[in-house]
């Protein structure tokens, strides 16, 4: 008997867990389909079922919507944002940001993704709908040496956050000579798809495939023939989100970056592409961005791997190129004498 109630009781929880199931399956058979619902009901079901608003399913947002819809003539309810995410609605509410844009502006709700699953240009994106790069190029130039190239190179939250921790996320980049900047570009993942071949492409790094690069697979990876078109590109993030937008006043000391060592070069990151437009993270060994010369030869920031040893030899050089012609020139002056007999 007591097998029986709880055989019964199974399946009174499956059933509202399947209906749900059901009830985002339903949803996406029509908002899939362009011809159906129209370009601004569309929604890109490969893109929002790797967000994390799928995993609540259609109606957590959407409450009103019945298994009548559409034809029970029912408006649809959307949720307030600040409904789930209060502490960092109240943060931007505190922006000059806010006075212009509103959550959905930056955010499609059916596409948006976490820290860890984009790559720095997806980053931009929200910010390039307002801001144009030459306008931003130019404002930074007053005072940011190569700023083009830190444009080009860092998403615009790394300083402009309220973040302290940071972290370095690497990725596989390629030559191409129309590149935006420079000849190199991220690798998608059917670029990488060649390379890999039947493998999974996080093989053409982790090559024990223990989930972890380490410093050995880095170097193996650089010196590989077969990749000479690929190297290791690498971009410095907020380990953390805000949206305070504001610039402390550490980001304009360029040691915050540029310095022996930096607390936030240590930690690091690999992320992968995936065939479904995101990006997957794997740890990499500490410190690995620390080694220039092996670990990352394509990713270094000038100042961060500084070596005592070669610091010296240097010193030593410069003072010699110093001695010589001064002590040349002072031997002659006190022998001038001899020479005039």
């Amino acid at each position: 008997m007591n097998c029986l109630w709880s055989f019964l009781l199974l399946i009174v929880l499956a059933v509202p867990l399947s209906a749900s199931a059901m009830e985002m399956d339903d949803c996406l058979g029509c908002h899939s389909d362009t011809d159906m619902v129209g370009e601004e009901l569309f929604i890109d079901e490969e893109k929002f079922t790797h967000t994390v608003h799928s995993e609540m399913g259609c109606t957590t947002c959407h409450e009103s919507v019945t298994d009548e819809h559409p034809d029970d003539g029912e408006a649809v309810s959307r949720a307030d944002c600040l409904d789930c995410h209060e502490e960092l609605g109240s943060e931007y509410m505190a922006t000059e940001h806010a006075e212009n844009a509103a959550c959905v502006d930056c955010h499609n709700p059916h596409q948006v993704r976490g820290l860890e699953s984009v790559s720095g240009p997806d980053m931009n994106q929200q910010c390039s709908q307002c801001h144009d790069n030459d306008d931003v190029i130019e404002s930074h130039s007053e005072w940011l040496v190569q700023a083009k190239l830190h444009i080009a190179k860092l998403p615009c939250i790394t300083c402009h956050t309220a973040s302290e921790s940071y972290e370095v996320v690497l990725t596989i980049a390629q030559e191409n000579e129309s590149a935006k900047f420079g000849n190199y570009e991220f690798s998608s993942y059917a670029d990488l798809k060649e390379y890999s071949g039947e493998k999974k492409i996080e093989s053409l790094v982790d090559l024990n495939e223990d989930g972890h690069v380490s410093l050995p697979e880095l170097r193996t990876f650089n010196r590989n023939p077969a990749y000479k078109g690929l190297h290791l590109g690498g971009t410095l993030v907020p380990s953390e989100i805000s949206h305070d937008l504001s610039t402390l006043d550490n980001r304009y000391d360029c040691t915050f970056c540029h310095a022996a060592g930096p607390g936030s070069m240590q930690t690091s990151f690999f992320a992968f592409p995936t065939a479904a437009g995101t990006y997957e993270r794997m740890t990499v060994d500490e410190g690995a961005v620390l080694d220039a010369l092996f670990g990352t030869p394509n990713f270094y920031m000038t100042g961060t791997t500084r070596s005592v040893a070669l610091n010296i030899i240097g010193l030593i050089i410069i003072c010699g190129g110093f001695i010589m012609p001064i002590g040349h020139g002072t031997l002659r002056f006190l022998t001038r004498k001899n020479r005039q007999h």
